[in-house]
């Protein structure tokens, strides 16, 4: 009988990817206390990724560029540069395909690697040494690495030993290691899900894994099914290098049953294609920031509108309400033959730094909240009851 080969898999998770690129790009910041943030000159910004010489003074993602520029007078606040981190983010992905082929990509700064036939567990641990060093040496960047046998053993070991750690995670390390620890402390629990999980008593990472399937399963759905078995140490997900590809957008069409032009049909339509992106965005755990509205006319002519958010997109209500705003700047009143949504740029929902001042944030609270009301009044009334910003004279 054939035993089964036991899979290795390596978390490759770069330390404090925005600001270690900073300090790569400019050596003589090394050492220093660096902060990365939206809008550097404004007080109120937030800190979207610090240096580890800066988490040591006290500084924190989230935190408000004043008050880090308080507590660590000599802090130096670098304003974001995404295009240079997604070329270091490539360079990097390319380095590790060297290895193997068998690299997925999850975020910008993270990838998970089979390294099963080129090496397994013997050499596991030499392998990932070396893609450390090489990433030290040719991109001047720091990483740390877990090793395991399932992709959530290797992501949770990552995050063990940092920066520049390299740990391993088995199965039966477990209960030693996670089961002591409160569940929000896991990943792909969320402060909604750890509300979920104290509401029936569940606590810890263990009291989750102890837990009847069934109950688990009752109250939180497939989510819950999966976080009960990576409780319990099982993660049956390949490594898949095409799944990169998969999860760069997420979208929904639809060809209607005649050409329409009752544009109260054409917005019924796209909110509900809008639930339906919502509700995929939520089972892959994902959120974006780009919305594209995609019409075909009649006469087969098509047309599209995107705009990209500073806030992440995945709820049915802001999706519908954003696709709204996009669709009335597109349609020319021709009649429609097919109509669709897409969401991209999408990153975990674990991943979220929302780049906003509290001042931005409130603005955009107080627009969500006025779009929410007119939404619903054009559901009532229709879609031409009333014009946000305008007046009849």
């Amino acid at each position: 009988m054939k035993v089964a080969k036991v899979r290795v898999i390596l978390h490759v998770d770069m330390n404090s990817f925005f600001a270690s690129v900073e300090q790569a790009e400019n050596p003589k910041l090394k050492g220093k206390p660096i902060a990365v943030a939206g809008n550097p000159r404004e007080r109120r910004g937030v800190v979207v990724t610090c240096s580890y010489e800066a988490r040591a003074l006290g500084v924190y993602t989230t935190m408000n560029v004043g008050e880090a520029r308080r507590i660590a007078p000599h802090l130096v606040v670098i304003q974001t540069r995404h295009a240079l981190y997604r070329q270091y983010s490539e360079k990097i992905f390319d380095l590790l395909r060297q290895f193997t082929p068998l690299v997925e990509p999850v975020s910008i700064d993270e990838a998970y690697m089979d390294i099963t036939d080129i090496g397994g567990l013997t050499h596991a641990v030499e392998i990932a040494e070396s893609i450390q060093k090489r990433l030290l040496a040719e991109l001047d960047l720091p990483c740390s690495i877990g090793i395991a046998p399932n992709k959530f053993l290797a992501k949770t070991a990552s995050d063990l030993k940092k920066p520049l750690g390299i740990s391993i995670l088995r199965k039966r390390d477990v209960p030693q290691v996670l089961w002591p620890l409160p569940v929000i402390e896991m990943y792909g629990v969320g402060e909604s899900t750890e509300q979920k999980l104290h509401a029936l008593n569940i606590q810890t990472i263990g009291d989750l894994a102890n837990a009847s399937h069934a109950l688990i399963k009752g109250n939180l759905g497939k989510h819950g099914e999966r976080l009960h078995a990576r409780a319990n140490g099982e993660d049956t997900r390949i490594v898949d290098p095409e799944a990169a590809e998969d999860r760069k957008s997420v979208g929904s069409s639809t060809t209607l049953p005649a050409d329409e032009t009752d544009s109260n049909e054409l917005y019924r339509t796209l909110g509900k294609l809008s639930e339906k992106v919502s509700r995929r965005l939520k089972e892959l755990e994902r959120v974006g920031y780009t919305l594209t509205v995609q019409i075909k006319y009649a006469n087969w002519k098509q047309q599209s509108r995107s705009h990209t958010y500073t806030v992440p997109l995945v709820e049915s209500d802001d999706l519908t309400q954003k696709a709204d705003q996009l669709l009335q700047q597109l349609w020319n009143g021709q009649p429609v033959r097919l109509i669709g949504v897409t969401v991209s740029e999408l990153i975990e929902q674990t991943d979220i730094v929302e780049q906003l001042t509290f001042d931005t944030y409130e603005r955009y609270e107080k627009e969500n909240e006025t779009l929410r009301v007119l939404h619903q009044l054009q559901q009532k009334f229709g879609r031409d009851v009333i014009s946000k910003g305008k007046k009849e004279s």
